[in-house]
């Protein structure tokens, strides 16, 4: 890990990353990966960058993709009738610049049907969307139309939108050459680990192509997100790699990562180590942290080839091995995600601690130090 340097507001921390991009206090780069924890300030930060390149009504320079963006698309589910759902577009946002003159089926079409087989249609006049699928009755095929898809789906889609937007800025078009920075904050929320491996590919080839010269800022909590970016990217673009921090009342620690990737089973046990170990009396342990610790043990015994992933944290008591098999059950088999987020009861922090604690001893994981006191810096 390489040298930190402590920020005092969002603000100032945008400020630095684009004068990393422009090369104004350090050697210029094209594009900057940022690994942040969810809560850190990721969201706020892009439009704090996004803020800085928009003096005025009429100006901007920075394209971005968040939750704001996601929020552009919103659903009628058509609760009367029930059958006859689509998504609405908010068209007088920018971020739909010449949506009619611009014929976007095609272009969504060749990025979102390479992670699915739903079809589309976009009524230019209304701005909506309609999905359809093709699906088997009494062994005919047939066509569900105006159907509503799943988080996962939907969230593809959007991202597929944006890619192809992003698509027309590299290529210069009229509508979108103002565009001279892109901002993606977390694009793979609801994806399983190949869809997400799957995203990061396919958004390194767009930002590799030969005709972008667009600035390009990546921020994510996801660990092996970060990893697959870092190693499609690291050696053919100019690349910062970052890790913020916020340390609270306002603060935040940027942290140059060197030529050190993120791995991605040790980030999130470092996490979930950091969670157990906290003495702090607002510390939240949500009950997804249970299926994630469940995940790095399952990986754990595949590894050391045991039959059960209670082998791994042997040392439990007895009480506490029948508490760890109906957790498991609960959690796993329950409506617990990160998408409604549950706090665990007191009992079940404990034996979430107690389990971390059997784990480490038993497995001596190595973890960089992730803040290095000597190294900071500070700036406005």
């Amino acid at each position: 890990m390489g040298t930190i340097t402590n920020f005092s507001t969002l603000t100032a921390v945008a400020d630095s990353l684009r004068k990393d991009l422009t090369g104004d206090h350090r050697r210029e780069k094209d594009l900057i990966l940022l690994f942040a924890h969810n809560g850190t300030g990721k969201t706020r930060l892009s439009m704090e960058f996004k803020e800085l390149g928009k003096p005025d009504e009429e100006t901007r320079d920075t394209l971005y993709f968040n939750a704001f963006t996601e929020d552009l698309f919103i659903w009628n589910n058509d609760l009367e009738g029930d059958s006859n759902r689509y998504l609405i577009l908010n068209d007088k946002s920018a971020f739909f610049d010449g949506l009619d003159e611009l014929d976007m089926d095609p272009k969504i079409e060749a990025f979102f049907h390479n992670y699915s087989n739903l079809l589309f249609d976009i009524n230019y006049e209304e701005a909506t969307i309609s999905f359809s699928r093709s699906v088997i009755v009494d062994g005919n095929e047939e066509t569900a139309e105006n159907i509503k898809v799943s988080r996962g789906e939907e969230n593809l889609f959007r991202w597929c939108f944006f890619l192809a937007i992003y698509q027309l800025a590299i290529d210069k078009d009229e509508s979108y050459d103002w565009v001279k920075y892109v901002y993606i904050d977390d694009p793979i929320s609801s994806l399983d680990e190949n869809k997400a491996i799957a995203v990061a590919c396919d958004l390194a080839n767009l930002i590799r192509s030969e005709s972008n010269d667009i600035k390009t800022v990546i921020s994510t909590h996801h660990s092996l997100f970060f990893n697959v970016m870092y190693n499609e990217l690291g050696r053919s673009v100019k690349n910062k790699r970052y890790f913020l921090h916020n340390k609270g009342d306002d603060s935040y620690n940027l942290q140059d990562t060197n030529d050190t990737p993120f791995f991605h089973h040790i980030a999130v046990l470092s996490e979930l180590k950091q969670l157990a170990e906290s003495t702090s009396p607002d510390q939240v342990i949500h009950t997804y942290h249970f299926n994630a610790l469940r995940s790095i043990l399952e990986k754990t015994a595949s590894f050391f080839g045991y039959d059960r992933i209670d082998q791994c944290i042997e040392g439990l008591r007895e009480e506490d091995e029948v508490r760890f098999e109906r957790a498991l059950q609960l959690f796993s088999h329950g409506k617990y995600s990160i998408f409604d987020p549950v706090e665990m009861v007191e009992d079940t922090k404990k034996l979430f601690q107690e389990i971390m604690t059997t784990f480490l001893n038993k497995y001596e994981f190595y973890f960089p130090e992730i803040f290095n006191e000597e190294e900071l810096t500070e700036e406005e």
